[in-house]
């Protein structure tokens, strides 16, 4: 079969059906009927010779070459995506760069990462937050440009993907400067029964925390499980608790004086990392912020 013979529109309409599962909510979604979304999908199946799905009641599950043909597809409409976001920015005389992070990454963090671009006045910046496997699939799908993550990510071979090393950082113990200025704590041998705020269970570090408490046999008091950043930060400043978490959270409050460090282990560490397909396209202001960054297959340096 040569290329002028597949019919791209058959094959969008597969993509959505595949998509979504099943063909009434997508017919909706295209303004179209349930019967001609299914023959122009027919008509790609004999086009193909072979069948795309596999009726299961009243969901569709796609065959082996339905599986096929999707991650083709995925690249060919989400390149046309990546495209379309392109083209946007620059109509609007500007670079487009959208940067995913997950909720539980620092926002101070991300700021300090993008600072660079801040002050760039041909860059227009997309910022958006959510779980990681979210922020992977519109990664993937061209969407987003680089994800930002306190995570590595396993290797996939149907999903390829370059995880580079950007940092670490000691976590700290943090508490309001009026009742805790002079005074340490040992992490975690001090804090039998103390009152804590500490990170959300989904959070990089919460496990490394448990497991360094559980081998010394401390129990804290949890007061709060906080999964957002930025709301584990107000917090801390607000609670009086003593609170767990990376010092880029609360660089402001540390600065001013309102929070203070009441103790610090290096044995857990935040780990940051830029999250990038290899056949992205490339941005030279992305780039240069990934030139620092190593890959996380070599052992990750000492970060600043």
């Amino acid at each position: 079969m040569r290329l002028e013979q597949l019919n791209f529109h058959h094959l969008f309409y597969f993509w959505r059906v595949a998509r979504a599962g099943h063909l009434t909510r997508v017919a909706q979604e295209l303004h179209t009927s349930q019967s001609a979304l299914s023959s122009q999908i027919r008509q790609l199946e004999e086009r193909l010779g072979d069948a795309l799905f596999a009726r299961e009641g009243r969901r569709l599950r796609l065959t082996d070459t339905g599986q096929l043909v999707l991650a083709y597809a995925e690249n060919i409409f989400g390149l046309s995506q990546e495209m379309l976001g392109r083209l946007q920015g620059r109509s609007q005389g500007m670079i487009r760069l959208r940067v995913g992070s997950v909720a539980t990454l620092s926002r101070n963090y991300q700021e300090n990462w993008i600072r660079p671009l801040l002050a760039d006045p041909s860059v227009l910046l997309t910022l958006e937050s959510g779980l990681l496997e979210g922020l992977l699939q519109r990664l993937v799908q061209h969407q987003l440009d680089v994800v930002l993550a306190n995570e590595t990510v396993p290797a996939d071979p149907d999903r390829p993907l370059h995880c580079r090393f950007l940092g670490s950082q000691a976590i700290s113990l943090v508490g309001p400067a009026g009742a805790w200025q002079g005074r340490r704590l040992r992490i975690p041998d001090d804090l039998d029964a103390v009152e804590l705020a500490l990170p959300g269970p989904r959070h990089a570090l919460r496990g490394q925390f448990d497991a360094l408490c559980l081998s010394a046999g401390v129990r804290p008091r949890v007061r709060a499980e906080v999964d957002d950043m930025a709301m584990l930060r107000l917090i801390a400043r607000d609670s009086g608790w003593l609170t767990i978490l990376p010092e880029v959270v609360v660089q402001d409050e540390l600065r001013g004086g309102v929070l203070v460090v009441v103790g610090q282990s290096t044995q857990l560490q935040e780990r940051f990392y830029a999250i990038t397909t290899p056949h992205r396209h490339r941005i030279e202001r992305l780039e240069s912020l990934l030139a620092g960054a190593v890959d996380d297959e070599r052992p990750p340096g000492q970060s600043s």
